[in-house]
């Protein structure tokens, strides 16, 4: 019933959530909402000794590392996805003293994980002011002409952690010529020409671009034209 090369790479106690209607071979109860396997036939959980279990469902890691910690017993929970032809991890089966004594120690220090969540998040704020303005300057070296705030306004929409976008590649993050380029002219693109009325109006993008190609050069030459009157 279960073919062990799609199983997970657990250690312990495995227990399933079948998708069909099963039933204990022992006591002939169910359909069963859960069952062990024992020589390959279903046990409902009584019969398997871990019915004075409690399930405690994925999501909080903690919480499940600390349960199977405390629990003398526990069993891993899975259930078999057919789209992706795996079994998946629902959660697991702890003791319910385990349980209880899991949740007070995620409770003691739940301040103290609050205040690292939050001088994480600002010490992340800060790498990534330092990385936008270092990204502005070198759009005002390539690019001397380009209005301060314009430069500033494109190196923030580049470099917005989570985004993906150039400023957030491998490229990006060395200030790579070609990244930084690559962000200005994605903004000039839908902030300089009709780009974005093109695409509303069914041109097909790369069509979109032959079109506007020029006016993108013209506003770039004239960012970088801008300094070399100032040069030599």
């Amino acid at each position: 019933m279960v073919p062990r090369a799609t199983l997970p790479p657990l250690t312990g106690l495995l227990v399933f959530q079948p998708l069909k209607r099963r039933y204990c071979a022992e006591c002939r109860r169910g359909p069963l909402p859960l069952l062990a396997l024992e020589d390959g036939a279903p046990r409902c959980l009584d019969c398997a000794d871990l019915g004075h279990l409690v399930f405690l469902p994925s999501g909080d890691t903690a919480l499940t590392r600390r349960s199977r910690e405390e629990s003398t017993l526990s069993a891993v929970v899975v259930r078999f996805n057919r789209r992706k032809s795996r079994y998946e991890r629902q959660g697991v089966l702890v003791e319910e003293a385990a349980l209880a004594r899991a949740e007070q120690r995620c409770l003691a220090d739940a301040e103290a994980r609050r205040r690292r969540r939050v001088r994480d998040a600002r010490r992340r704020a800060a790498q990534d002011a330092l990385f936008a303005q270092a990204f502005a300057a070198e759009i005002h070296r390539l690019f001397p002409g380009c209005p301060a705030a314009r430069a500033r306004a494109i190196a923030l929409h580049a470099s917005e952690r989570g985004s993906g976008r150039v400023g957030r590649s491998a490229a990006g993050r060395a200030l790579g010529e070609g990244a930084v380029t690559s962000a200005v002219v994605a903004s000039v693109r839908h902030l300089d020409t009709p780009y974005d009325r093109l695409l509303m109006s069914g041109v097909p993008r790369h069509e979109a671009r032959r079109r506007i190609a020029a006016a993108v050069a013209t506003v770039l030459r004239g960012w970088t034209e801008a300094g070399l009157g100032s040069t030599g």
